[in-house]
């Protein structure tokens, strides 16, 4: 709180005969257990005060007392000066800050950002592992875009290479012709089904030629069925018509998919990028490496870069017979993204495990001296696990994310039934409202952990309408909405009254709602959000607990509280949007 720096500031030239800079004065938030909500740490003032942090403190606390308005009481807790703000003047937060449209609105700042997140296989459907990934790169954008930057959300479609030519020549073997409108089934599972049953016939190969004495690595190259797909992924890099009709053919059914499972999450791009597309890219900065120094060639033509130097090791850029790899397309999406976009940052929502393989993207890139290349960044996430034996998928292995939505939507079902508070809720709204709440139960879940640690997800305990859940704060807007629903509010502005701790209390949480979006972006981390409006529901909770709205002791304090709730409910429903939740009217 600048006015309060500033005041500081003053006190110790008053008191103490010494400039000091307003960035050397920390301020935070009062301790729980400490009466106040703005602490100042005295320890670094004893140099020139000459008396202890105590003593310190207790000075500054009355020249503050005494000059301003504002603050109506101090303590002193060691080096800490503890200052409370006066009812007034959180009245007036309320009024003048909270309150308008203008709250946590920020100006663009002028820059630029570009999120990438979901990167399916065009293969099969997309599961748990893609659903953190999509709900983490959509919650990211949002909060970038909230803090004021310009936000281009894109999709790199992994829609080439040998695990595609895998569905689609299974298709061609045992698919007699069917389609999603044969057989009524999601495109993304058809062509994962066939994805399956190329593992479950290639595997019988193996065995089939290990039993002639092949050894296993003999029996994989020489598998008829591997070696057709090899020949097919031949036929589509050399623009087979066949093979490119057949493919294209199939990916229409994965988009039509995909598409139904990114509206069931809520999650949109900007644009997509397909590597069937960007997969020759690269070659020429391969090229403009070898000119520079920055790659070397050896002696079989494969190109190189050492970065043993900085403590990584040699990494391929280019095979010997001239094809790319990985790196080199990467590096080649890497520049022509900026130069769609000429974006000041472009964040890679992508799993842990390919944290070496950023780090190398991104000092390559940098060694290419691209002045963009400062502007990269990996946001890295944990796997997802289950409680063993919930929620198997189809083969056992993986959980589908069709199922998950489907599952999350049947619990929300169960625990909202056995509350019993829909009955007069028509069939079409029961329906909006498990999803609701469903989704709302798996975002939250999955949003609120730090991205970086490895998540353990229980369906059911995400469901609670009691723990640190979506449906707790979810259930806690519906709970304001019938408060509010019940009365009339005047819209004219309270007179000072005499606050009490959990008014005042609620008040101080929803003016950290600016600093909580500002934390958010610039760490790209939706825990933040998540754990803010969790606070705030539980603060709300309280206060609607122990005091009363609708039967208020007169008609001033209620109006008062009913616009305190209109300000909880419209921060409610603001920060969980930014997680990309939506927050039901009743429920």
């Amino acid at each position: 709180m600048n006015f309060i720096v500033e005041a500081t500031v003053k006190a110790i030239k008053h008191i103490y005969q010494t400039d000091i800079a307003p960035a050397d004065i920390s301020l935070q938030e009062t301790r729980k257990e400490f009466e106040g909500q703005v602490t100042i740490v005295t320890f670094p003032f004893t140099k020139f005060s000459k008396r202890s942090p105590e003593q310190t403190g207790n000075e500054i606390g009355e020249y503050l007392k005494n000059e301003l308005k504002e603050v109506s009481a101090f303590n002193v807790i060691k080096g800490f000066l503890n200052i409370s703000l006066s009812g007034t003047y959180w009245i007036n937060q309320l009024y003048t800050e909270i309150l308008p449209d203008t709250f946590a609105v920020f100006k663009p700042n002028g820059k630029k950002v570009m999120v990438e997140y979901s990167s399916p296989n065009t293969n099969k459907p997309l599961h748990l592992g893609h659903v953190r990934n999509n709900l983490l790169g959509y919650s990211v954008a949002r909060i970038l875009d909230a803090a004021g930057y310009e936000v281009i959300k894109t999709n790199l479609v992994n829609d080439r290479g040998i695990h595609i030519c895998k569905s689609m020549l299974a298709w061609q073997l045992y698919g007699n012709g069917e389609t999603p409108e044969s057989t009524g089934e999601k495109g993304d599972h058809l062509v994962g089904k066939y994805y399956v049953i190329f593992d479950q016939e290639y595997k019988k190969e193996i065995e089939f030629l290990k039993n002639q004495g092949q050894t296993e690595e003999e029996a994989k190259k020489n598998a008829a069925l591997i070696k057709s797909a090899q020949e097919m992924l031949l036929k589509w890099e050399a623009g087979d018509e066949d093979v490119i009709n057949l493919w294209k053919t199939m990916n229409t059914w994965v988009y039509d998919g995909f598409g139904k499972t990114y509206k069931a999450l809520g999650v949109e791009f900007d644009k997509f990028y397909y590597e069937s597309d960007t997969y020759l890219l690269g070659k020429d900065i391969v090229e403009e490496g070898l000119q520079s120094g920055v790659f070397i060639k050896k002696e079989d033509g494969s190109v190189w870069i050492d970065l043993t130097a900085d403590g990584l090791d040699e990494k391929l850029v280019l095979r010997a017979d001239g094809t790319s790899v990985y790196m080199t397309q990467d590096m080649g999406t890497a520049q022509l993204k900026y130069n769609d976009y000429h974006m000041d940052e472009s964040i890679y929502v992508v799993g842990n495990e390919q944290d070496y393989h950023f780090k190398v993207l991104f000092l390559i890139l940098q060694k290419l001296r691209k002045t963009w290349a400062k502007g990269l960044y990996h946001l890295s996430y944990g796997m997802v696990d289950l409680p063993s034996g919930k929620m198997k998928s189809r083969e056992g292995t993986v959980v589908d994310a069709d199922e998950l939505i489907a599952e999350m939507e049947s619990t929300a079902k169960e625990v909202t039934e056995a509350l019993g508070k829909i009955n007069d809720f028509s069939e079409q709204e029961r329906l909006q409202l498990y999803h609701t709440i469903g989704m709302g139960a798996l975002k939250y879940f999955l949003l609120k952990v730090d991205p970086k640690k490895r998540l353990l997800f229980d369906p059911n305990e995400s469901v609670d309408f009691q723990g640190h859940t979506g449906p707790f704060i979810q259930y806690t807007h519906a709970r304001i909405k019938s408060v509010l629903s019940r009365t009339t509010l005047t819209g004219v502005e309270a007179e000072p009254i005499e606050l009490n701790s959990e008014e005042r209390d609620l008040i101080v949480t929803l003016t950290r709602f600016p600093e909580t979006i500002t934390l958010a972006a610039s760490g790209y981390n939706p825990g933040i959000v998540a754990n803010y409006v969790y606070e705030l529901a539980k603060v709300y909770n309280k206060f609607y607990h122990e005091l009363s709205i609708l039967q208020a002791e007169d008609e001033q304090v209620k109006q008062f509280r009913l616009q305190l709730s209109v300000a909880a409910a419209k921060v409610i429903s603001k920060a969980m949007n930014l997680l990309g939740i939506t927050v039901p009217e009743r429920m």
